[in-house]
Formats: C-alpha cells, structure tokens, sequence
C-alpha cells in the first residue's frame, strides 16, 4: 500500500466528497462575499478585514487542496460482513482485555472516521495493526507510548 493510499469504505468516501462539495461552494461564495465587502470599505493596506478574508481565503483552499488529496487516493475497502470470517478486519468491531484485566471494544475504521475516544480506531493505527487477522482466544503484543501492552481478543463482530 503506498503512502498517498487512504484506506476507507464507501460511506466515508462519500463523507469526503460532500465536505468538498460543501467547501467549493458555500465555504468558496462567503469568503468571496466578506472580500468584497472589505474591498468596499476602502485602503487595503490598513483594511483588516480585507487581509483576514484572505487568509482564510488561503486556509479553505488549502483545505480544499488536502481533501481532493485524499478522495484521490481513496481506497475503498469493504467493511468485513459481522462475523464473516470471525476474525479482527476493516469494520469489524473488536473487544479485546489487556494484561491488567481492562476491556475495551473498539471498531476498526479508516483514518478519516478515527477517533479514539469514541471507540473507533485507524486501521492504521499500531493497536489496530497488531490486532487485524486475529480471531477470539488470540493474543498479540503491541508497544504503545506507555509501554508494551499485550492484548486479548474476547470477541469479533
């Protein structure tokens, strides 16, 4: 998998491209909007207005910019059906202890739809990585910023 590669399934591709959609339309006519009022206003050397316009002008495009980035080297990859194959994949959800006793569940995803907290992990993260492939009963070590951690899989769906 090369490094421009973005690992996704078809609802967050979708997700990607109404955000562009929105940004490239809307988000473009308000920053043209407030540009041309501050135009109005007068001297652009001391207009602030003007210059925080276009510097958020800069920032969406950027923006912009970075998400046909990733919607172009989009792959999407089709959530593993629950339990299909009883084993840890993309869009699996996985409960797993640690050696201290602790459970945690968390749902395999792409890096877009990441967020730790909510329980929904990258698949490219190194917990997710270690724990792709393997069924309940297994376990895998992982290192992570606290030390070395060895994980359980209790169940896969």
């Amino acid at each position: 998998m090369s490094e421009g590669t973005n690992l996704t399934t078809a609802e967050g591709l979708e997700a990607l491209e109404a955000e562009l959609a929105t940004l490239e339309g809307d988000g473009r006519r308000e920053i043209a909007e407030r540009i041309k009022t501050a135009r109005e206003w007068g001297d652009l050397k001391e207009n602030s207005e003007y210059h925080d316009a276009k510097n958020e002008q800069a920032h969406l495009e950027t923006k912009i910019a970075r998400l046909r980035e990733k919607i172009s080297g989009a792959v999407v990859v089709a959530e593993t059906p629950d339990g299909a194959d009883g084993v840890v994949g993309f869009g699996s959800t996985v409960v797993v202890r640690d050696q201290d006793g602790v459970e945690q569940t968390w749902r395999i995803v792409s890096s877009h739809d990441a967020s730790p907290r909510e329980g929904r992990l990258s698949a490219e993260s190194p917990v997710a990585v270690a724990l792709l492939g393997r069924a309940p009963g297994e376990q895998t070590a992982v290192a992570l910023p606290k030390g070395k951690r060895t994980l359980t899989v209790l169940s896969v769906s």
